[in-house]
Protein backbone atom coordinates (compact mmCIF):
# COMPACT_ATOMS: atom_id res chain seq x y z
CA UNK A 1 0.00 0.00 0.00
CA UNK A 2 1.24 3.63 -0.62
CA UNK A 3 2.20 5.42 2.08
CA UNK A 4 0.32 8.75 2.89
CA UNK A 5 1.60 11.53 4.35
CA UNK A 6 1.92 11.67 8.41
CA UNK A 7 -0.06 14.11 9.59
CA UNK A 8 -3.13 12.23 8.27
CA UNK A 9 -1.50 9.04 9.66
CA UNK A 10 -2.18 11.03 13.18
CA UNK A 11 -5.08 12.23 11.99
CA UNK A 12 -6.80 8.67 11.63
CA UNK A 13 -5.01 7.65 14.89
CA UNK A 14 -6.63 10.00 17.00
CA UNK A 15 -10.05 9.94 15.24
CA UNK A 16 -12.64 7.15 16.08
CA UNK A 17 -13.36 4.78 13.12
CA UNK A 18 -16.97 4.44 14.26
CA UNK A 19 -18.19 7.98 16.20
CA UNK A 20 -15.92 10.01 13.51
CA UNK A 21 -14.57 12.37 16.45
CA UNK A 22 -11.25 13.13 17.93
CA UNK A 23 -10.12 11.73 20.58
CA UNK A 24 -7.33 13.16 23.27
CA UNK A 25 -6.18 16.76 22.92
CA UNK A 26 -7.36 18.71 20.34
CA UNK A 27 -4.13 21.19 20.48
CA UNK A 28 -1.61 18.30 20.71
CA UNK A 29 -3.23 16.52 17.89
CA UNK A 30 -2.80 20.42 15.61
CA UNK A 31 0.60 20.88 16.95
CA UNK A 32 1.25 17.59 16.38
CA UNK A 33 0.00 17.59 12.61
CA UNK A 34 2.22 20.77 11.96
CA UNK A 35 4.91 18.95 12.69
CA UNK A 36 4.34 16.13 10.70
CA UNK A 37 4.30 18.27 7.93
CA UNK A 38 7.96 19.75 7.99
CA UNK A 39 9.13 16.20 8.81
CA UNK A 40 7.95 14.95 5.99
CA UNK A 41 9.87 17.31 3.97
CA UNK A 42 13.15 16.30 6.01
CA UNK A 43 12.38 13.09 5.31
CA UNK A 44 12.21 13.65 1.38
CA UNK A 45 15.35 15.90 1.85
CA UNK A 46 13.71 19.13 1.01
CA UNK A 47 14.28 20.84 4.84
CA UNK A 48 16.94 20.43 7.08
CA UNK A 49 17.61 22.58 10.57
CA UNK A 50 20.49 24.74 10.55
CA UNK A 51 21.51 27.35 13.41
CA UNK A 52 18.18 27.46 15.16
CA UNK A 53 15.84 27.67 11.89
CA UNK A 54 14.18 25.26 9.79
CA UNK A 55 15.60 26.19 6.34
CA UNK A 56 14.77 24.87 2.39
CA UNK A 57 17.60 22.62 1.24
CA UNK A 58 15.74 21.53 -2.07
CA UNK A 59 12.57 23.31 -3.22
CA UNK A 60 11.29 20.64 -5.87
CA UNK A 61 7.94 19.52 -5.14
CA UNK A 62 7.24 16.04 -3.10
CA UNK A 63 3.87 15.53 -4.79
CA UNK A 64 1.61 15.86 -1.43
CA UNK A 65 -0.61 19.05 -2.00
CA UNK A 66 -0.07 20.36 1.59
CA UNK A 67 3.63 19.26 2.15
CA UNK A 68 4.39 21.20 -1.14
CA UNK A 69 2.22 24.19 -0.25
CA UNK A 70 4.46 24.41 2.88
CA UNK A 71 7.85 24.17 1.04
CA UNK A 72 6.97 26.98 -1.55
CA UNK A 73 6.00 29.30 1.73
CA UNK A 74 9.00 28.06 3.51
CA UNK A 75 11.33 29.17 0.25
CA UNK A 76 9.61 32.36 0.29
CA UNK A 77 9.77 33.42 3.58
CA UNK A 78 12.29 34.24 5.99
CA UNK A 79 13.72 31.23 8.49
CA UNK A 80 11.50 30.38 11.33
CA UNK A 81 12.33 28.57 13.98
CA UNK A 82 10.65 24.76 14.69
CA UNK A 83 8.41 26.24 17.46
CA UNK A 84 7.17 28.94 14.86
CA UNK A 85 6.30 27.11 12.12
CA UNK A 86 3.84 24.33 14.32
CA UNK A 87 1.87 27.53 15.73
CA UNK A 88 1.80 28.99 11.98
CA UNK A 89 0.92 25.85 10.03
CA UNK A 90 -1.75 24.36 12.50
CA UNK A 91 -4.59 26.49 12.14
CA UNK A 92 -7.03 25.01 9.46
CA UNK A 93 -4.40 22.39 9.06
CA UNK A 94 -7.09 19.74 10.07
CA UNK A 95 -9.64 20.87 7.94
CA UNK A 96 -7.21 20.62 5.22
CA UNK A 97 -6.42 16.75 6.05
CA UNK A 98 -9.82 15.93 6.50
CA UNK A 99 -11.02 16.96 3.25
CA UNK A 100 -8.28 14.93 1.36
CA UNK A 101 -9.16 11.82 3.19
CA UNK A 102 -12.74 12.72 2.17
CA UNK A 103 -11.64 13.03 -1.22
CA UNK A 104 -9.87 10.36 -1.01
CA UNK A 105 -12.94 7.91 0.36
CA UNK A 106 -10.78 7.01 3.13
CA UNK A 107 -13.25 8.90 5.68
CA UNK A 108 -16.78 10.50 5.13
CA UNK A 109 -18.03 13.56 6.25
CA UNK A 110 -20.98 13.56 8.07
CA UNK A 111 -22.67 16.92 8.22
CA UNK A 112 -25.30 17.12 11.89
CA UNK A 113 -25.39 20.85 11.50
CA UNK A 114 -28.53 21.99 12.84
CA UNK A 115 -31.05 24.43 12.54
CA UNK A 116 -27.77 26.16 10.42
CA UNK A 117 -26.40 27.53 13.38
CA UNK A 118 -24.83 24.69 15.22
CA UNK A 119 -22.16 23.58 12.60
CA UNK A 120 -21.32 19.18 13.92
CA UNK A 121 -19.32 17.52 11.45
CA UNK A 122 -18.62 13.73 11.82
CA UNK A 123 -15.44 11.72 10.30
CA UNK A 124 -15.90 7.81 10.52
CA UNK A 125 -13.75 5.45 8.59
CA UNK A 126 -15.04 4.25 5.28
CA UNK A 127 -11.15 2.52 4.32
CA UNK A 128 -9.77 0.85 7.27
CA UNK A 129 -6.59 -0.61 5.49
CA UNK A 130 -4.37 2.60 5.98
CA UNK A 131 -5.14 3.18 9.54
CA UNK A 132 -4.96 -0.72 9.73
CA UNK A 133 -1.78 -0.93 7.81
CA UNK A 134 -0.53 2.40 10.30
CA UNK A 135 -1.36 0.28 13.41
CA UNK A 136 0.32 -2.52 12.22
CA UNK A 137 3.44 -0.77 12.08
CA UNK A 138 3.33 0.91 15.12
CA UNK A 139 2.40 -2.70 16.98
CA UNK A 140 5.47 -4.32 15.78
CA UNK A 141 7.23 -1.18 16.92
CA UNK A 142 6.33 -1.31 20.35
CA UNK A 143 6.68 -5.16 20.71
CA UNK A 144 10.00 -5.02 19.19
CA UNK A 145 13.72 -4.27 20.84
CA UNK A 146 14.48 -3.15 17.02
CA UNK A 147 14.77 0.78 16.42
CA UNK A 148 12.11 0.71 13.34
CA UNK A 149 12.15 2.37 10.23
CA UNK A 150 12.97 6.25 9.72
CA UNK A 151 9.09 7.03 9.25
CA UNK A 152 7.15 4.85 12.05
CA UNK A 153 10.40 6.00 14.92
CA UNK A 154 8.97 9.77 13.72
CA UNK A 155 5.47 8.73 14.07
CA UNK A 156 6.22 7.38 17.21
CA UNK A 157 8.10 10.61 18.14
CA UNK A 158 5.17 12.15 17.24
CA UNK A 159 2.77 9.93 19.56
CA UNK A 160 4.86 10.55 22.75
CA UNK A 161 5.49 14.43 22.09
CA UNK A 162 2.19 14.98 21.64
CA UNK A 163 0.46 13.17 24.13
CA UNK A 164 -1.10 11.05 22.46
CA UNK A 165 -0.64 7.20 23.71
CA UNK A 166 -4.68 6.80 24.24
CA UNK A 167 -4.72 6.77 20.35
CA UNK A 168 -3.28 3.18 20.66
CA UNK A 169 -6.48 1.85 22.02
CA UNK A 170 -4.39 -0.03 24.75
CA UNK A 171 -5.12 -1.33 27.58
CA UNK A 172 -4.76 0.75 31.08
CA UNK A 173 -2.04 -2.06 32.36
CA UNK A 174 -0.21 -1.52 28.78
CA UNK A 175 -0.02 2.49 28.55
CA UNK A 176 2.81 3.04 30.76
CA UNK A 177 4.84 0.33 28.89
CA UNK A 178 4.00 2.03 25.86
CA UNK A 179 5.21 5.22 26.76
CA UNK A 180 8.89 4.13 27.59
CA UNK A 181 8.67 2.34 24.27
CA UNK A 182 8.03 5.41 22.39
CA UNK A 183 10.64 7.32 24.27
CA UNK A 184 13.00 4.56 23.83
CA UNK A 185 12.20 4.49 20.18
CA UNK A 186 12.88 7.99 20.05
CA UNK A 187 15.96 8.04 21.98
CA UNK A 188 17.28 5.51 19.87
CA UNK A 189 16.40 7.04 16.74
CA UNK A 190 18.22 9.91 17.98
CA UNK A 191 14.81 12.21 17.67
CA UNK A 192 14.73 12.69 21.48
CA UNK A 193 17.58 15.22 20.95
CA UNK A 194 20.03 13.25 23.84
CA UNK A 195 21.50 10.61 21.44
CA UNK A 196 24.35 11.22 20.03
CA UNK A 197 23.76 11.73 16.54
CA UNK A 198 26.16 9.64 15.18
CA UNK A 199 25.03 6.79 16.67
CA UNK A 200 21.74 7.41 14.98
CA UNK A 201 20.44 4.92 12.57
CA UNK A 202 18.49 7.28 11.07
CA UNK A 203 20.08 10.12 8.90
CA UNK A 204 21.61 13.01 11.40
CA UNK A 205 19.67 15.74 9.19
CA UNK A 206 16.38 14.03 9.70
CA UNK A 207 17.19 13.27 13.06
CA UNK A 208 17.91 17.32 13.97
CA UNK A 209 14.28 18.01 12.76
CA UNK A 210 12.35 15.55 14.06
CA UNK A 211 14.08 15.77 17.81
CA UNK A 212 13.81 19.85 17.65
CA UNK A 213 9.81 19.68 16.34
CA UNK A 214 9.47 17.35 19.28
CA UNK A 215 10.77 19.98 21.58
CA UNK A 216 8.82 22.94 20.06
CA UNK A 217 5.17 20.47 20.77
CA UNK A 218 6.28 19.51 24.04
CA UNK A 219 7.10 23.20 25.19
CA UNK A 220 4.12 24.60 24.02
CA UNK A 221 1.84 21.67 25.61
CA UNK A 222 3.46 22.60 28.62
CA UNK A 223 4.48 19.95 31.63
CA UNK A 224 1.70 17.47 32.20
CA UNK A 225 -0.48 17.39 34.78
CA UNK A 226 0.33 15.02 37.68
CA UNK A 227 -2.68 13.24 39.43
Amino acid sequence: MTSIPLAEELLLLAYDDQTGKATGSRIGLDLGMAAAVLVDLALAGRIAYVDGFLKVTDPTPIGEPIADAVLARAAADEPHTPAQWVQRLRHRLRTRVLEDLVARGVVCDVDETALGVIHVHRYPTTDPAYEAEIRRRLAEALTSNDIPDERTAALATLLCACRMEPALRLRPEEAGQAHQRLEAIASGAGFSGGANLEDSIVRPSVALVVATLSRAIQAALGNPKVV
